[in-house]
């Protein structure tokens, strides 16, 4: 069994170091060729950039920070430039938090019992609990210039995307094969050398597919994200998003087609640009023996590999590196035992334990009296009521979403032929702003008597139910081909095939995108149980609508008791149910 992966690794497979030099090595004049492409595509990279800073750093003008955009769509390429930016930017920083994060609470058991919990309430507060929270102090950080709106903005894509990118990479590092764990152990490798070459790795494939993820929740957020309304104050951005509203505001279907159509030029080039490369990329890192016979392709990574970019980074970036590996060698060996005793050890668990126990209970009291001297305890009975409307709903998604997703992306993954063709579909449909089309459906909702309370259900599920597609389909794409062959030189049925080994390969990745996407659904319920359309407005009964009607009236407290009882129930279902599910899932269905 061996790791697709940088034959410099120490634990790289053999035939992961080799899967290339069988190929045709391209003559002088393809790479010459490649050289002049990639640079050409890096400095128009850095050119746009340039141009973006400036305007994104702009000090703000003697009205304040615009509350409205232009709706001309001859502005919709600059403003799809000025989105792509955000978006970008929103996602270096889901990484970086995703490893530090995920690291932190797979390696620390300590730290796990906290940040997982802590984790699960992170991506149960609402993007408006965010910005609620926060645009007053990035404003104050960065006072008179629109960069303190710009991070804002950022700041609040960013929440949208990192939670589940974290969860993913957590599961990876939790669920590593054993063997190669002992390998990294038997090597004395140092944790900075066994996390570049075995926790990354081992982790690409689903991260990537929850990267692509992360950036379709970003998009479906992303009108609230460029038009932030917060109490009395609305500042606008230019971007999509913010085109979107205003456009919707006018009342104006034909605005809201031209950015349509802008956002599926956006998102085909993306794909193409992007994910297609990466998720190409990422077949080297698959656990197997043999390599795929009919393997993914992607024209961008092909002209990377031709020419010498790979060769010019490792050089720029060689020294960073030997520096980063001497820093970290305090940090420890992989192996290593640090020698504590059983008493010892059980002794700071009960007074972590403890400690945890008194700052939460002290934290809890602490918000019942303030609630009970604003509001009352009465408006928390009533959260909590909306709140059981809204895990009905949210139940009911997952329910359908599982029953339809889970075996056509076992289906998408395990076939590459099918894969090669239904993957940017798939891509453009999750990527797409589901929201964008929501001015459309409150028009069908008045039309045909639809009741928002049901149709609120249809909403949420057009951004959420792309979380558990797409990670039964990174778990599929991960089957070892040795498993699947077998399966077939076996002669098994149809029905004991899935039951046997495409069923229980996928349990855990589902388990995954049912707990992201679960969560996603609350968050996406502030955004579907209260629609608006110029002069018509859909309001659900749920705790989606209490939230975004707080936070717009600027009710403060309504907006932390709805954030609250969100938080409650997103940690109790994930406790009593998923985490449950989890733990079976790591015993019982780990591949490899």
């Amino acid at each position: 069994m061996t790791f697709f992966t940088n034959p410099a690794s120490p634990i790289a497979g053999r035939t992961g170091a080799n899967a290339h030099n069988g190929a045709r090595q391209p003559n002088l004049a393809a790479r010459v060729v490649s050289d002049c492409a990639v640079v050409a595509g890096i400095l128009a990279i850095l050119a746009v950039i340039a141009w973006l800073v400036p305007a994104i750093n702009a000090p703000v003008g003697p009205h304040g920070v615009p509350s409205t955009i232009s709706t001309d769509p001859a502005n919709l390429p600059y403003y799809a430039l000025r989105s792509v930016f955000r978006m970008a930017l929103a996602l270096l920083f889901s990484l970086i938090f995703t490893f530090v994060y995920g690291l932190a609470a797979a390696r620390s058991r300590r730290l796990g019992k906290v940040l997982i919990p802590l984790l699960d309430i992170l991506q149960s507060v609402p993007i408006l609990g965010f910005l609620s929270a926060t645009v007053t102090i990035w404003l104050a950080l960065f006072p008179g210039s629109m960069m303190g709106v710009e991070a804002a903005s950022i700041f609040a894509i960013f929440t949208s995307q990192a939670w589940n990118m974290t969860f993913s990479f957590y599961r990876s590092l939790k669920s590593e094969p054993q063997e190669l764990v002992e390998a990294a152990q038997s090597l004395r490798l140092t944790r900075w050398q066994r996390f570049w070459t075995l926790d990354v790795p081992n982790s690409m494939i689903p991260l990537i597919w929850n990267m692509m993820m992360s950036v379709g929740g970003g998009w479906f957020f992303l009108t609230a994200s460029e038009m932030i309304s917060v109490g009395n104050h609305t500042y606008a951005l230019p971007g999509i998003g913010s085109y979107v509203a205003a456009a919707s505001a006018e009342e104006s279907p034909a605005k809201i087609g031209w950015a349509i159509l802008t956002m599926i030029i956006v998102v085909l080039l993306v794909d193409v640009c992007i994910w297609k490369p990466m998720t190409a990329w990422a077949e080297k890192f698959r656990i197997t023996q043999s390599e795929s016979s009919t393997p993914k392709r992607s024209f961008v990574l092909t002209l990377i590999r031709q020419s010498h970019i790979d060769e010019w980074l490792g050089r720029l970036l060689q020294p960073v590196g030997d520096l980063l590996e001497r820093i970290t060698r305090p940090l420890g060996r992989t192996g290593a035992k640090w020698g504590a005793r059983p008493g010892r050890r059980r002794a700071g668990d009960i007074v972590f334990d403890v400690i945890v126990g008194a700052l939460v209970i002290f934290g809890a009291a602490e918000l019942l009296v303030t609630i009970s001297r604003s509001t009352g305890l009465g408006e928390l009975g009533r959260a909590f009521g909306l709140g059981g409307i809204t895990f009905l709903r949210v139940a009911l998604l997952t329910l359908l979403c599982s029953v339809v997703w889970v075996p056509v992306g076992a289906i998408i993954g395990m076939n590459p032929r099918i894969s090669r063709l239904v993957q940017p579909l798939v891509q453009v449909l999750a990527s797409f702003p589901a929201n964008f089309i929501f001015p459309f459906a409150v028009m069908f909702f008045v039309a045909c008597g639809v009741d928002i309370n049901w149709g609120s259900i249809l909403l949420m599920a057009l951004g959420t139910q792309w979380y558990i597609l797409f990670n039964v389909i990174a778990g599929a794409s991960a089957i070892p081909d040795d498993l699947i062959e077998m399966s077939k030189s076996l002669r098994m049925s149809t029905w004991m095939r899935w039951r046997t080994l495409i069923l229980p390969a996928v349990f855990g990745s589902w388990v995954t995108g049912g707990i992201t996407a679960a969560g996603g659904a609350w968050n996406a319920s502030i955004v579907s149980e209260i629609v608006s359309y110029g002069k018509h407005t859909l309001v659900a009964h749920g705790l989606g609508s209490y939230i975004a009607e707080a936070t717009a009236h600027g009710e403060g407290m309504k907006t932390i008791i709805g954030v609250a009882v969100m938080a409650i129930f997103v940690v109790a279902v994930n406790r009593l149910f998923w985490n449950p599910l989890q733990r079976l899932a790591d015993r019982r269905f780990v591949v490899g």
